[in-house]
């Protein structure tokens, strides 16, 4: 395989389910900055929130380069590049909300390190200590002045197929958005440009790479474009339907070690 990039989703797919990459994984990630292979983070968390967790999850001096924000964010250590793109208007951040307040939902805004959420619950309470992420309480009509890179849904598992019923009622003639599922509890409305792929296509373009040059490694719905066009698309055993449909490789789960397994396999030999 002649892969001059790794990029990998972290939730589900970098990280097992103490939060944190295993020694194995660790090691191969090592190997392959040690052949020159550029490595870095695809996620829907943002930028901010991850760098300060790259040490937490003991991959602290090890990443080269961050797309965050599902494709909206960039941060490259290697060529001091920080840029965001496509975020959402506040006045449709607000009707996305409206659409959906009378439901056993709540809503948070990942920005500058924060998930900020127009009230305390249950729900923001759980998604904050499952990310490792603090969350504020804030004035929605203040803070939704500024554009902000997308709004998430949080909800209990089990609602979720009925938050994607509601989702499919939702449009706005003035401003246009996309929306899937990014985890059991996560329901997410960004830009319909931004993508993981958007974000990725950058980030190779910026280092002189092509796409057919990137391994990429995911699990979740939101991981499909970046499987499709990625040079190699690995998923993880633990992965949606969808996106193993259109993966190259299937690899073991995140708890087994399935990255450093396919990169001690494939990319190392």
């Amino acid at each position: 395989m002649n892969i001059k990039a790794i990029m990998c989703d972290v939730d589900g797919t970098l990280l097992n389910r103490q939060g944190i990459v295993t020694p194995k994984t660790v090691e191969a990630i090592k190997k392959a900055r040690e052949m020159g292979i550029l490595f870095g983070l695809s996620t829907g968390r943002d930028v901010n929130s991850v760098k300060t967790l790259l040490k937490i999850w003991g991959i602290d001096g090890l990443v080269d380069v961050i797309v965050g924000t599902g494709g909206a964010e960039i941060y490259d250590y290697v060529l001091n590049i920080d840029q965001q793109s496509f975020p959402l208007e506040g006045e449709l951040i607000h009707e996305i909300i409206k659409h959906f307040e009378d439901m056993d939902v709540n809503f948070a805004i990942p920005w500058e390190g924060i998930l900020y959420a127009p009230k305390d619950d249950e729900h923001i309470a759980y998604l904050a200590k499952a990310d490792r992420v603090p969350y504020k309480v804030a004035d929605f009509n203040e803070f939704l002045k500024t554009p902000k890179p997308k709004v998430m849904i949080v909800c209990h598992k089990e609602d979720m197929p009925l938050v994607v019923e509601r989702a499919k009622t939702f449009s706005n003639d003035k401003y246009k958005s996309s929306s899937l599922i990014t985890g059991s509890i996560l329901y997410e409305y960004m830009d319909p440009r931004v993508s993981k792929t958007y974000g990725l296509k950058q980030v190779m373009d910026m280092h002189g790479f092509s796409m057919d040059e990137l391994c990429t490694f995911g699990d979740a719905d939101n991981d499909y474009d970046m499987t499709l066009n990625a040079g190699v698309g690995v998923v993880m055993a633990n992965g949606s339907d969808l996106t193993k449909s259109v993966a190259d490789y299937i690899t073991d789960d995140n708890n087994h070690d399935g990255i450093a397994q396919f990169i001690n396999q494939y990319i190392l030999k």
